[in-house]
């Protein structure tokens, strides 16, 4: 049986439905597309998926600053963006959209590739103090990377994943920054009284 787990699986499960005289549209969903949907994009559309690209490294990058970090809009901007475009240029060959199991690679080796560089980009924030124990910009690489993977989504118009994952990288670094210090400061007073 035909799996829904890879694109091209997608795509053979959808060719499987046609066959069998199914009425189902699954086209009209974003995961069941073709591969042909997702990848020979006009210039109009590679402009957009940069340009969302951008436009959401800026919004997670706003937080950034208004916290003062050393990331901030202009930087995380940057490197969706330079994600988006490794994905884009990557998949956007002519000739590749004929060839699914060299698009998988491509894809699978631009995932690794962007998002493996990119750590060494968050792991430059980490600083480590070893007389107080302590380690800091954690938070900041984490949004270093959560930023190229969502400049990869836009660049391949996985619309919902982009818009899911921005909403809850917002949430997590601008709701669950207070409640963790509330838990942190019931945690420890807790702790104290035991001693």
């Amino acid at each position: 049986m035909f799996g829904v787990g890879t694109l091209f699986e997608r795509a053979a499960f959808w060719e499987f439905l046609k066959l069998c005289g199914s009425r189902f549209m699954l086209t009209d969903l974003p995961y069941f597309a073709t591969a042909e949907k997702y990848f020979d994009i006009g210039v109009i559309d590679m402009v957009l998926r940069l340009c969302a690209a951008t436009v959401i490294g800026m919004i997670i990058g706003l937080n950034r600053d208004v916290n003062g970090k050393p990331t901030g809009m202009r930087t995380l901007a940057l490197v969706s963006l330079g994600a988006a475009v490794v994905s884009v240029v990557a998949v956007h060959f002519q000739d590749l959209i004929d060839h699914p199991d060299a698009l998988s690679r491509v894809v699978q080796g631009l995932l690794q590739g962007v998002l493996t560089g990119i750590g060494f980009i968050g792991a430059g924030v980490i600083m480590r103090q070893p007389k107080s124990m302590t380690v800091s910009g954690l938070t900041t690489a984490a949004t270093v990377w959560i930023t190229a993977a969502l400049g990869i989504a836009c660049a391949l118009a996985a619309w919902h994943i982009v818009i899911i994952a921005t909403v809850l990288a917002l949430f997590v670094l601008i709701v669950l920054k207070p409640v963790e210090r509330m838990l942190v400061r019931l945690i420890s007073d807790k702790d104290a009284a035991r001693d």
